[in-house]
C-alpha cells in the first residue's frame, strides 16, 4: 500500500510564504553553479586529498604516498580542485606545493564531517 503526499486545495496554500521565499532565493544561474560546485566533492579521492590538504601543505609526491595513488591520478584529481578554485599551488624550485585555496574550504569539508557524524 503506497501513501500518497498531501494535496493542496489551493494553487498556492501559503502564498506569502512562497513570494516571501521567491524574492530571496538566489538566481538560477547562480543556483546551477552551486550545483556544480558541489559536485566537485561527489568524489571520495578529491574529498581525500582535500581533507590532507585542510591539515597542511603537500606536494603531489607527498599526496601520493598518503593516499597510496599514483602520481598522475593524483595531479589529475588536483587540476579539477584548481578548476573549481578549491585549491591553490605554490612553487617552491622543481617542487609544486598545493593547499586549499581558503578558509572556505576547509570549512566546508569540517561542516561536512561534523553534519554526518551527528
Amino acid at each position: 500500500m503506497s501513501k500518497k503526499a498531501p494535496q493542496c486545495a489551493q494553487e498556492f496554500m501559503h502564498k506569502d510564504i512562497v513570494e516571501k521565499v521567491m524574492q530571496d532565493m538566489p538566481e538560477e544561474g547562480l543556483l546551477y553553479d552551486l550545483a556544480e560546485f558541489f559536485k566537485v566533492f561527489g568524489d571520495s579521492t578529491r574529498i581525500r586529498i582535500l581533507s590532507a590538504l585542510s591539515r597542511n601543505e603537500m606536494c603531489v609526491c607527498d599526496i601520493s604516498a598518503l593516499l597510496s595513488m599514483t602520481q598522475s591520478a593524483i595531479s589529475h584529481q588536483l587540476r579539477i580542485l584548481k578548476e573549481a578554485r578549491l585549491v591553490k599551488y605554490r612553487r617552491e624550485g622543481k617542487v609544486v606545493y598545493y593547499s586549499l585555496d581558503d578558509d572556505h574550504v576547509k570549512e566546508i569539508i569540517s561542516t561536512g564531517l561534523e553534519h554526518i557524524r551527528e
